[in-house]
């Protein structure tokens, strides 16, 4: 499969800001579009980021309507996803992929957003950016040096070959798992990954370097999706696994802690037995700092060494 790796945004380009998931606190809104405005882009705002339907940004038509529209505006530079949430599945059926796929654009965004990645990459062959969001971490008081760089390297980026995905100082990778590995980069949000199993939309993980990360889901919960990712045989045939952040992933019952399963012993009793190379503690997920990632790239992974390496 020949990527498509879209062209990279400048200063003076026009950005969209969409949400094909949840509803933007309208307290967040200018925030965000001054964030942007910040970093040199002219900003579109879409529909969807003052649209509310119960949780969502807007009914399905609209998200998908509004984003099937952004890829084929030709003065639309790139796509900022301005936020997560959830319902970014439920427009799946109504995405125009050949029109995607005809208007390749810098996408960006993570968590509930890993549907859309999953779709870009495989159906539509697009190059997608793993990135913090506008309404989120943008409009942090304290976002910090290494999560813009990663940010601005990412959508800007004109070569990739030989690009360092690493942690920030004092943030040591973990090697679960030691050897080498090379493939293309996938997944995100693992409950998200999980739920494209069975669709139309499912992963395809063979050959793959998969990275997981995910946000207030419980012990049990990661239990019960790594487990059915290893049921349903998509482990099989992994290259390589990249664990990112677990944020407030603890035991279910926190008083209780001894009555649960730590995050590091499901990766022993599921993941290590793959015997295919892993890292562990990289800095990428809801948490800050955050690493971006260039989705659909390929990339070696030394466990043995740490580091991982964009190759094309």
């Amino acid at each position: 499969m020949t990527m498509v790796i879209p062209k990279s945004l400048k200063k003076g380009d026009t950005v969209a800001l969409v949400s094909a998931s949840g509803a933007t606190p309208p307290d967040k809104l200018q925030p965000a579009i001054e964030a942007v405005e910040k970093l040199g882009f002219k900003v579109v705002v879409g529909e969807t980021c003052r649209a509310r339907h119960g949780y969502l940004a807007g009914s399905d038509e609209l998200r998908a309507r509004e984003l099937n529209a952004m890829f084929a505006n030709p003065e639309i530079d790139g796509i900022f996803s301005i936020r997560g949430g959830y319902g970014a599945t439920k427009i799946l059926p109504m995405l125009d992929l050949d029109t995607i796929k005809q208007n390749p654009k810098v996408f960006a965004g993570y968590s509930d957003v890993t549907a859309l990645h999953i779709v870009m990459n495989q159906q539509c062959d697009l190059v997608t950016y793993h990135t913090p969001m506008p309404s989120t971490e943008f409009i942090r008081e304290k976002m910090d040096d290494y999560t813009w760089d990663y940010f601005i390297n990412s959508v800007t980026n004109t070569q990739w070959s030989d690009y360092q995905l690493a942690n920030p100082p004092g943030e040591d990778l973990i090697t679960v798992v030691p050897g080498t590995a090379t493939g293309q980069l996938v997944g995100g949000n693992l409950t998200l990954v999980v739920a494209s199993l069975g669709t139309p939309y499912e992963i395809n993980l063979h050959g793959k370097i998969l990275f997981l990360e995910d946000v207030e889901e419980n012990e049990q919960r990661i239990d019960r999706m790594l487990t059915q990712l290893q049921l349903t045989g998509k482990l099989e045939g992994l290259a390589g696994i990249l664990l990112g952040g677990w944020t407030d992933c603890g035991p279910p019952d926190p008083e209780h802690p001894e009555n649960s399963l730590r995050l590091e012993t499901l990766v022993d009793e599921i993941l290590t037995p793959l015997n295919i190379p892993i890292l562990m503690n990289v800095t990428c997920g809801h948490v800050l700092p955050t690493m971006s990632l260039p989705l659909g790239k390929t990339v070696k992974v030394d466990a043995t060494a740490k580091m991982i390496t964009v190759v094309d």
